[in-house]
């Protein structure tokens, strides 16, 4: 089974726990995800099963949108809920403006430090199990970019909000920075991600939906198969003669011939395109490699074969 699987996160589970379940219910062995989660954060999760596993690459830079709840008033040691008071209550909280005025300031390509307890590894070790150990580590601060950080209602101390950031971004490092600048600390309190990439939360399903449709044997009301991902690039139909060729790696050199359908840019998932890649299907319709094009040579390179023999979509 290969295709990609919206799946609605509940609360309380890790990312690596959404993994095991469709693991184990679909019994596929090769199963991953495009973003972490944390466990008190809910909502979408791409996970990718089997040969989608290998498109990683393509969702790696995907921008993501979320929902959340903020807590003005003070700071916790892991800056959401699930974490331990570090900071007196300060119920100096700020008026409309200011806040406004701060979360503005948020915007655009920002300088981020990630929390300490997180699954960022340092020197092989998740930073949460240095945390815990109480060994304090100073972090470098990488760069990510935040698209818009809005307000969506304020009734003191809380804060609803949505923010579009690049992937990498954390939105609690987010909410604990402008605590800061804020001067009373904050912390998040909730947290629901609505999008990645073109991906939407109302396309995902539960744990319990996939498992049902799966015992029932409708596994097309989940899976999105390999020859639905990345409709926005063109695609080219072969013979079995080149099918034959790309299957063993060889260069398409002769292109012209070829029957293309333009790529639906009006779908990308991605909300990337990268110039110049094709998706190439065989005379059945079924996806079997994505190819670069060598514009100097009008020839196409398959950089991702997938075997159409056990392509079992």
């Amino acid at each position: 089974m290969d295709g990609f699987i919206l799946v609605h996160k509940p609360q309380d589970f890790t990312s690596h726990d959404i993994v095991l379940f469709v693991r184990k219910i679909l019994s596929v062995k090769k199963v991953g995800h495009f973003g972490t989660l944390d466990p008190m954060a809910t909502g979408l999760m791409l996970v990718a099963v089997g040969k989608a596993t290998r498109f990683f690459p393509f969702f790696l830079n995907a921008d993501k949108t979320y929902q959340g709840k903020m807590r003005l008033g003070f700071s916790t040691d892991t800056y959401d809920a699930y974490g331990k008071q570090t900071s007196e209550e300060d119920n100096n909280y700020p008026n409309k403006q200011k806040l406004l005025e701060n979360m503005k300031q948020f915007e655009g390509t920002i300088d981020q430090v990630c929390p300490p307890f997180s699954a960022k590894k340092h020197m092989g070790t998740p930073l949460y199990e240095l945390a815990r150990q109480g060994q304090k580590m100073e972090l470098k601060t990488k760069k990510v970019r935040i698209h818009y950080f809005r307000l969506l209602n304020y009734a003191s101390p809380f804060v609803h909000f949505t923010v579009k950031c690049s992937s990498g971004t954390y939105v609690r490092s987010l909410v604990h920075d402008l605590g800061q600048k804020l001067g009373c600390r904050a912390y998040l309190a909730q947290l629901i991600r609505t999008n990645i990439g073109n991906f939407h939360q109302n396309e995902s399903h539960s744990l319990e939906d996939i498992e049902m449709f799966f015992r029932k044997g409708m596994k097309d009301k989940f899976l999105i198969p390999l020859a639905s991902i990345l409709p926005e690039y063109p695609s080219l139909f072969v013979e079995d003669n080149t099918a034959s060729m790309i299957a063993r790696g060889r260069d398409i050199l002769d292109i012209s011939a070829l029957k293309v359908v333009p790529g639906d840019t009006g779908r990308s998932q991605t909300g990337i395109i990268q110039e110049n890649i094709y998706r190439i299907f065989d005379k059945r319709g079924k996806l079997i490699a994505l190819a670069k094009k060598n514009l100097s040579q009008e020839s196409l390179h398959p950089f991702l074969v997938i075997n159409p023999a056990d392509n079992n979509l």
